[in-house]
């Protein structure tokens, strides 16, 4: 276990070996204990965000807590589901918490000492925040692909001076040896590496995550802009980034270095394999006509301004989970640059309100924005009278419906909890996780799915199933068979319901045994009586 904590300690430094072992062995008893307590405490509802706030003050190591959230994730086999699924969300928030730190960090530095890369991988971090993503191996990647270019320099130019120099060593003045620099990125880039913009699959979020531009060699022209402007710099060209509407460009100075006039730049299309435009090409590259503003330099924050303003459109285009989250990451991200944002901060208190989850914090949001612009009254008053009634209502509820199926009302119902099934129609591979005697949507979806087609309508039981591609769905139970090679569900909430996978079924944690405790007594000799016999 101890090399993964190594990077944690100085050769130089005199450690107390035993008390550094009895820190590590109490931290990862209180993360078992907070990891247990997670599933009764939030299995009727996904995780809200103030369900943290115990661990937001622990009495170890971070470091020490994370490794035990690691060694839980890892556990071999298939149980430990559920203490799976919480250990993640507990990782996923402690990591996050601190990219915000660090992302806050680098906002207050000097622009001169804000790489344009690092702001690109804290956004990737902050949206991945359990991938193994680090400055350093980015930094390593592109360190790679200098070197690439290099040699293709030193074939044509032997004596250029970015042939020998380290990265950020020198600043090339004349402009044609920067334009063999150039050529020779393009070169490597697109011809050798084969580096191109995404066109075919634009609106992809990995387009915008700079260590998959890397994996994929793909991305979108922000994306792209800055790994060339990383790599143009390092070989002593400096470049610049221009916040061009719909398309990223970078600007190359042909004239007296700082002019203000865009006609004394060149400007680059990293997604249009490095291309040079003049200022026309660039207004016909985007079919319109635009002023000098849009050709000026920006800032490192604007940049990323602009990344994560691409991120948030994405997780507007779907209502998923995924872009769900993929949207209340954006907003912390752009909340954390620009914290009295109105736009942002309604929507930030829209999309809580949404999905049902932290109340309170919704009510703080709106006293913020009320305070910021009182001409948002009237949409604050909405939110507030509602908030207020959800908060009400959670005072009020009541536990979970116990459904029995020895009543004579549920005699139709003939599938178990945890039942690995298949969809007779679509075909798709999924496991029941809860059921109704009878369809218990609205008219309209029940119109919209086209039910009434069914022989037996909407007056059949109905299950509500998790799905091998990710999806949660309700399908009627003439539609489901069982499956005669049961085989696990790679679905992102198993772990919330099931505890273990026994090789035919899942076994339900114990909050789901509240809901259908006879149902789950009954899965296992069901599960044996189907697989021994190979009937149904």
């Amino acid at each position: 276990m101890w090399p993964s904590l190594l990077k944690y300690y100085s050769h130089t430094d005199s450690v107390s070996w035993l008390e550094e072992y009895k820190a590590r062995h109490n931290a990862g008893l209180e993360a078992q204990r907070i990891v247990a307590s997670f599933s009764k405490r939030f299995f009727s509802e996904h995780v809200p965000c103030d369900g943290f706030s115990d661990i937001e003050t622990l009495g170890c190591p971070s470091h020490f807590f994370e490794d035990e959230l690691m060694c839980i994730l890892n556990m071999e086999g298939r149980k430990g589901l559920t203490w799976k699924y919480y250990a993640k969300k507990i990782l996923y928030f402690l990591r996050q918490q601190n990219i915000l730190k660090n992302l806050k960090e680098y906002l207050q530095r000097p622009a001169e000492q804000q790489s344009f890369l690092e702001g690109a991988v804290l956004i990737d971090q902050y949206c991945n925040p359990l991938s193994d993503i680090c400055l350093k191996s980015v930094q390593a990647q592109v360190d790679e692909i200098t070197d690439k270019v290099r040699k293709v320099l030193r074939t044509k130019n032997p004596r250029h001076p970015s042939v020998a120099s380290k990265a950020g060593e020198i600043l090339i003045p004349e402009v044609e040896l920067q334009r063999q620099v150039l050529d020779a990125m393009n070169c490597v880039l697109y011809e050798q590496l084969k580096y191109k913009g995404n066109e075919l699959d634009y609106y992809n979020s990995l387009n915008s995550y700079i260590h998959q531009v890397l994996i994929r060699r793909t991305g979108i022209p922000i994306s792209l802009s800055v790994l060339y402007l990383t790599i143009a710099r390092q070989l002593g060209v400096k470049l610049e980034p221009v916040n061009f509407p719909s398309h990223f460009l970078l600007r190359w100075c042909q004239g007296k270095e700082g002019s203000t006039d865009i006609f004394d730049y060149t400007y680059i299309d990293a997604f249009g394999k490095g291309k040079q435009l003049t200022v026309k090409e660039c207004e016909y590259l985007i079919g319109h006509h635009v002023t000098e503003e849009f050709y000026g330099v920006v800032t490192s924050k604007e940049v990323l301004q602009r990344m994560v303003g691409n991120l948030l459109n994405l997780g507007k285009r779907e209502s998923t989970d995924q872009s769900y989250q993929l949207l209340r990451d954006s907003l912390d991200l752009y909340l954390a640059m620009y914290p009295d944002n109105v736009q942002h901060l309604m929507l930030q208190a829209r999309l809580y309100f949404h999905l049902g989850i932290w109340p309170e914090k919704v009510l703080d949001i709106l006293q913020h924005i009320q305070a910021l612009d009182p001409s948002q009254h009237g949409a604050v008053g909405y939110l507030v009278q509602h908030t207020l009634e959800h908060i009400e209502r959670r005072k009020e509820e009541v536990g979970p419906e116990v459904k029995h199926r020895s009543d004579e009302k549920h005699k139709e119902v003939c599938f178990s909890i945890g039942l690995i099934m298949k969809h007779k129609r679509y075909g798709y591979n999924c496991v029941i996780y809860g059921w109704d005697p009878a369809c218990m949507m609205g008219h309209e979806w029940i119109r919209n799915m086209n039910v009434h087609s069914l022989p037996h309508g909407p007056h059949q039981p109905f299950y509500n199933v998790l799905v091998e591609d990710g999806s949660c769905r309700y399908a009627a139970q003439e539609n489901l068979e069982y499956n005669s090679e049961p085989r696990e569900i790679p679905h992102p909430d198993i772990g919330r319901y099931f505890s273990e996978f026994s090789g035919t079924h899942y076994l339900a944690n114990t909050e789901l045994e509240l809901r259908y405790p006879e149902d789950l007594e009954l899965t296992c000799s069901t599960v044996q009586k189907i697989y021994s016999s190979g009937k149904e």
